[in-house]
């Protein structure tokens, strides 16, 4: 997400938001060339009428992106527009409005001044004249050319349209009750995905059936000229597509074996579930190292940006294998089941987040063993990726030493996922991994409970899986969740969840009772397992965390440090480049030789460290060997996780 700074009183700037703050006082001179008016609360009443919006994204070399808007107007007075600010999936105020630039608004072919709030700085006030039925707006979106700016959404050979980063609207009224109009000029030649609705596409030009503003902010765009559409559900109830672009034509080549996992990965989904909440949904998938990465969930569709070689070379590329699962998992959990407090009437209304380890943390259980369940992923894949999650929370976790789960799902609005000096400590979105364990943690405990008659499949369906068809949001609070999980199987649901979400320090319960209850332990050997070797080969990573406590680059240069390690106690930080270890000079290889060499002795391990001009040189007193996880089988028990990662039959 973009950097956000929000310097002035968050009161003040909700009073505006909601109508109530008067307008700014001006003694003297003026501070501005209008006195500001209330922002209206917004209201749950049809706006005057549809609003057309042309989106011109021919602009490919400068990367710039044109908007016109025909804004009609009930009479003259004072109109505020908004950009979007609060982003549903950005989980924050991550609404780029430093981006557009050539903002022009004019009424009967006359220029009116635009002045922006100075509190909710995404807001333009204008004063429309007498007579005008319509405002005219026009702006430039001016996406970032470099990722040191922002993510880059338009590249030489695709692009991706977020129609809520090209759109005001006015303010005072629900987003549902402003109806759109759009079109859209793409550069010649270029083919696009979108789960709106095409009324024509000719000369590089669609026109798209009116929409609502909340559907149409929530129904991006992926155009480009290497462009293929597979049907991912053939003769079925409802379409559901893959629309994939790429950075040339030879990323387009899919087996038909991988396009058959795809295919049961919605077929799983179907059987989890049962209802379907859209009338058609749209996978946007752009096969690239130029386009800006992106997993982002949407009512009837999904972003997703894969590796280069996601289809060509699909067993050499595990770090992408479950983000479709996740991001179609969206449509049931956060899109149309959505936590109450995220419910919000428009795109300015600040969100909360008290529920994403239910938004997140499910979803990412789910999009895990769809995942598997489809066999994009292995049982034995699957299973290293609890392994991975149960050794990130065990019981010396330095983040869970003081801060609760339940606080890092504010993280999206504190943080907004900039980069950390400390993760491991500091904590972020841990509602994701972590909560996804307390979901195996439910699971396995339902099925022990009901002799393996019932499970959280039974929760997903009855929570879910209702209302088949409808895609209007269905908001939901902490008690319906707890009210549907003792409809499975009783229990104080309340309380185990306050325990997993609120518990620090050494109380905090670990995630290792749903993986023991599932069959299986935690334990440490001397080679990673099969899934982390071949996602640290695909990312570029070198793991020492639970040995010396070090993350590092194929280069040799520190990348995280893991607090409380011998690395830390050390004073290590990020940054750090390995010159030598043992007299020799510095690998991955020479690393793990030496921490080896010293497991059960007292051998120490010397290690010479450069940054910049500054030189040290290190002794680690450490002698535990090389540590990562596994899960292995407790003999005599039932294979619960295997049952879990089992596709449905039926």
């Amino acid at each position: 997400m973009r950097p956000s700074v929000r310097l002035l009183a968050t009161a003040c700037a909700v009073a505006l938001l909601a109508g109530s703050a008067p307008a700014l006082a001006q003694v003297g001179t003026p501070a501005l060339p209008v006195a500001l008016a209330p922002i209206p609360a917004p209201r749950d009443a049809p706006y005057v009428g549809p609003i057309d919006i042309e989106v011109d994204a021919t602009d490919v070399d400068r990367r710039i992106v044109s908007i016109k808007q025909t804004i009609p107007v009930a009479g003259p007075g004072p109109l505020v527009l908004l950009y979007p600010q609060w982003i549903p999936g950005n989980h924050g105020p991550s609404g780029p409005v430093d981006d557009i630039s050539d903002l022009q608004i004019t009424a009967n072919g006359q220029p009116l001044r635009w002045v922006r709030n100075t509190v909710s700085t995404n807001a333009f006030q204008v004063e429309v004249p007498a007579g005008a039925s319509a405002v005219e707006v026009s702006f430039k979106w001016l996406t970032p050319i470099e990722g040191s700016q922002g993510r880059v959404v338009i590249t030489d050979e695709m692009l991706n349209i977020q129609w809520e980063k090209a759109v005001l609207y006015p303010a005072g009224y629900y987003s549902r009750q402003i109806t759109m109009r759009p079109t859209l000029r793409l550069p010649a030649g270029w083919q696009y995905g979108t789960a709106l609705d095409t009324v024509s596409f000719q000369n590089g030009v669609a026109t798209f059936a009116p929409i609502s503003l909340d559907h149409f902010a929530d129904s991006p765009l992926f155009a480009g000229a290497h462009y293929r559409q597979i049907d991912l559900d053939p003769g079925g109830r409802s379409p559901v597509r893959l629309n994939v672009v790429a950075d040339n034509a030879d990323m387009l080549a899919a087996t038909d074996a991988h396009i058959a996992q795809h295919r049961s990965l919605v077929e799983q989904a179907d059987r989890l579930y049962g209802a379907r909440h859209f009338n058609h949904y749209d996978f946007l998938l752009a096969v690239t190292d130029r386009l800006g990465g992106i997993g982002l969930e949407h009512q009837r569709s999904s972003e997703n940006s894969v590796d280069t070689k996601y289809f060509t070379d699909p067993t050499g590329t595990i770090a992408d294998r479950d983000l479709l699962g996740h991001e179609y998992t969206h449509s049931w959990n956060g899109k149309w089941r959505r936590p109450a407090d995220q419910a919000t009437p428009t795109l300015n209304e600040p969100l909360q987040n008290s529920l994403l380890w239910v938004y997140e943390g499910q979803t990412q259980y789910w999009g895990l063993i769809l995942t598997a369940r489809a066999g994009l992923l292995t049982k034995q894949q699957a299973l290293d990726v609890f392994a991975n999650t149960a050794a990130s929370y065990a019981e010396d976790n330095p983040g869970r030493q003081w801060r609760a789960m339940q606080d890092t799902t504010n993280d999206p609005i504190i943080a907004q996922r900039r980069a950390q000096p400390w993760p491991s400590r500091q904590r972020s979105e841990d509602y994701y991994r972590e909560g996804s364990m307390i979901w195996l943690d439910a699971d396995t405990w339902i099925r022990e409970r009901s002799g393996g008659r019932k499970s959280l499949d039974d929760f997903a369906k009855a929570f879910f899986g209702v209302q088949d068809g409808d895609w209007n949001p269905a908001p939901y609070t902490f008690d319906d969740v707890t009210s549907t999980l003792n409809g499975v199987q009783s229990r104080e649901w309340g309380e185990f969840l306050r325990t997993h979400l609120d518990a620090v320090g050494p109380n905090a319960p670990t995630p290792l009772a749903g993986i023991e209850r599932g069959g299986y332990r935690l334990v440490w050997r001397e080679e990673p397992n099969a899934y982390s070797k071949a996602l640290n080969a695909e990312l570029e990573r070198v793991d020492f965390q639970y040995s010396l406590g070090l993350s590092m680059n194929p280069t040799n240069r520190v990348t995280g440090v893991r607090w409380g390690s011998p690395a830390f106690e050390a004073g290590l930080t990020s940054g750090w480049e390995v010159v030598a270890v043992n007299g020799r000079t510095a690998s991955a290889a020479a690393i793990a030789e030496a921490i080896t060499a010293s497991k059960n002795n007292t051998t120490q391990i010397e290690m010479m460290l450069r940054k910049g001009e500054r030189f040290r040189t290190i002794r680690f007193d450490y002698h535990g060997g090389l540590r990562y996880p596994h899960l292995e089988r407790i003999a005599g028990t039932p294979d619960r996780l295997g049952d879990i990662l089992s596709p449905r039959r039926r």
